[in-house]
């Protein structure tokens, strides 16, 4: 079996991997990727034990026991490039025997929970409510790099969000990818149900205006009244898409669970965002475990 080659599985002199400076038994098979490196304590903060702790630039790792269930919190910062760093390198840590540099002959599929914030595109979605992102909606390109297996993809639903919105071919190609039906289940009771749609930025990719202007202007509204199979697209963040597609291909269990802290629509924003953020992380792991 052939080694991967130096510059493209980069090992730090410690042995852990480049980014994450992980070992593989830093991490458990369960783990929930938050965007705010200070948001990684107030979740460890819930454990039994804290087994690990380590940060490498924003991206901080802590690894224990909660209910007797082993599990991992790790920062990625915001956007998915950001995710394609962390999918990659969690994913070598247990399919990528770093040592030989060779893929290993067993496949090891992650559960991996996304806890997020995100901003509600429906006027009905109360603030302070809880989203599950039944399926990811790539506006972010990132997966358009990677050889797809087209299996994974949501080709009906895709094509109907470029004819909805007249998608311009200017932007990236959008993609759909769907979540893990098993972790759905596990978490998802009575938490608002939809679309995700993942944006490669903060303003002007999800509508916002301050000083400049916005060269599809429209597009919001397209997005807020596109439908498909009674699907319709729930919210806006930086992250889902890009966990979807990198998951599904690497062979992993995936979900994103978010607090929804700003509704697009009426324009408002939570008066205390700590507390839906707190009482979700709670919901979580007593789910989890």
């Amino acid at each position: 079996m052939e080694k991967l080659k130096e510059s493209q599985l980069i090992i730090n002199p410690d042995g852990t991997i480049y980014h994450l400076k992980l070992r593989p038994e830093n991490i458990a098979e369960t783990i929930i990727v938050v965007g705010d490196p200070q948001r990684v304590q107030k979740v460890s903060k819930h454990f039994d034990k804290i087994e690990f702790k380590n940060q490498n630039r924003e991206i901080i790792t802590h690894t224990g026991y909660l209910n007797k269930k082993r599990l991992t919190v790790i920062s990625s910062g915001m956007g998915p490039d950001n995710i394609d760093i962390v999918l990659n390198e969690l994913d070598a840590l247990v399919n990528i025997d770093l040592k030989k540099r060779i893929k290993k002959s067993t496949h090891t599929s992650l559960n991996i929970i996304r806890l997020g914030t995100s901003g509600a595109i429906q006027s009905d979605i109360p603030i302070d409510s809880f989203g599950l992102s039944t399926y990811g909606l790539g506006l972010d390109g990132l997966l358009n790099f990677y050889l797809i297996n087209k299996d994974i993809l949501e080709n009906d639903m895709m094509n109907a969000f470029i004819k909805h919105t007249h998608w311009s071919d200017k932007l990236p190609k959008p993609y759909v990818v769907k979540c893990s039906e098993s972790l759905a289940e596990k978490i998802g009771k009575g938490m608002i149900k939809g679309i995700t749609a993942t944006a490669p930025g903060f303003y002007g990719p999800q509508g916002r205006v301050l000083r400049l202007k916005l060269q599809y202007p429209d597009l919001n509204k397209k997005i807020e009244t596109f439908s498909f199979n009674n699907e319709r697209i729930i919210n806006f963040e930086m992250e889902t898409s890009a966990l979807y597609g990198l998951g599904k291909l690497l062979g992993h269990n995936i979900i994103t669970v978010c607090a929804i802290i700003a509704n697009r629509v009426n324009e408002k924003y939570s008066k205390n965002h700590k507390k839906p953020i707190k009482k979700l992380t709670e919901l979580l792991l007593e789910r989890l475990t």
